[in-house]
């Protein structure tokens, strides 16, 4: 009777053992994918780059013929914008920045004492105020500067990591563009042989349509803050630089990113200018989100992948919350490729049982 109770100890003696073994394992893969954390984003950073700038190569190729000759033109022409953002925009983003770190404590005190403001602070019972008044506080307060800014060594630090993750994604773009037609047929020849012609024009559509649709939200996002930054300007509202800059940042993310842009635009106005000017630029602000809705979106998207609107914003939470303001970059893209995917493959497979 004691061998089948010293084998069911045994057994359960390796399967514990063998349970732990796999626990250790999986806490072992889950820190080795923290620590390439880094090296992960820079990758499908310059992934997302590089399908965002194919089809200006594949437009250049047809015209020198060599995607080598498409590739050298494409890179002098990014030197050449990176090189105009250091020297035109920097230096005044730099400088308009530091003047609205130091203005915000009264940019905000402004802000609490408009009219408007006090009446709802009122009606909510004081929450307005005090929330106002414990970020104010600790904003002048200048012993909390170093702890806001991490400290000198840290954002020195910071900025030289920035540099780094920079050149990084630059180089890894460099490769990814002269390596993605390899890249996609190495993918390709995975597949069964009989099934290669479809996956080629597939992967063909899901990188045409993800690249015009980076390439046509920046064209968006850069129309948008132009609109900004020269609204900015005529109405006499400082911070014109940094303003436009955050827009566009905001606007590359769809739907939200233009609202959230708008609201940011124009509560900066409402405490650093009158009310009436405020208005104007709301007012303005809000016609040419409407024309860039209907018209302009539309006429700069009509080649991608359409993606439901209720898709979009879906996507573009679940990629902010998982990843920040990249994550919502990548959803939308990756969520117009499984889309296109689903109706291409899953629904004909459907339709054919």
């Amino acid at each position: 009777m004691s061998a089948p109770t010293n084998f069911r100890i045994q057994h359960a003696f390796q399967f514990g053992l063998l349970g732990g073994i796999g626990v250790l394992t999986a806490i072992a893969l889950g820190n080795a994918a923290i620590s390439l954390a880094g090296i992960i984003t820079s990758i499908i950073t310059a992934l997302f780059i590089t399908l965002g700038l194919e089809p200006l190569i594949q437009a250049l190729q047809k015209r020198v013929k060599k995607r080598s000759y498409a590739i050298t033109i494409v890179v002098f022409g990014l030197l050449a914008l990176i090189t105009t953002v250091i020297l035109v925009i920097l230096p005044p983003l730099i400088s308009q920045t530091s003047s609205f770190i130091v203005q915000l404590p009264q940019l905000l005190r402004d802000f609490l004492s408009l009219p408007l403001v006090q009446s709802a602070d009122a009606n909510l019972g004081g929450t307005i105020s005090s929330a106002l008044s414990s970020t104010t506080e600790y904003l002048v307060d200048s012993k909390n500067w170093p702890n806001l800014l991490g400290g000198v060594v840290q954002v020195g630090i910071t900025l030289f990591n920035g540099v780094i993750g920079a050149l990084t994604v630059f180089i890894l773009t460099l490769y990814f563009m002269a390596a993605l037609p390899s890249i996609k047929r190495v993918s390709i020849n995975l597949v069964a042989k009989s099934k290669r012609t479809r996956v080629a024009g597939l992967v063909d559509q899901v990188i045409s349509s993800i690249g015009k649709y980076v390439m046509g939200q920046v064209v968006i996002a850069s129309i948008n803050a132009s609109v900004v930054f020269t609204t900015m300007l005529i109405a006499g509202v400082e911070f014109a630089v940094v303003l436009a800059f955050v827009d566009f940042l905001l606007v590359l993310i769809p739907i939200v990113g233009a609202m959230a842009g708008w609201t940011l635009v124009v509560l900066v106005t409402l405490a650093s200018s009158s009310v009436q000017t405020a208005v104007i630029v709301a007012i303005f602000l809000a016609v040419y989100l409407q024309v860039e809705a209907y018209i302009i979106g539309p006429k700069i998207m009509t080649k991608t992948v359409n993606v439901p609107g209720s898709l979009i914003v879906v996507a573009a939470l679940a990629g902010g919350s998982l990843a920040g303001v990249l994550g919502s970059l990548l959803a939308i893209p990756v969520a117009a490729a499984l889309l296109l995917i689903m109706r291409e493959v899953w629904i004909p497979h459907q339709e054919l049982k």
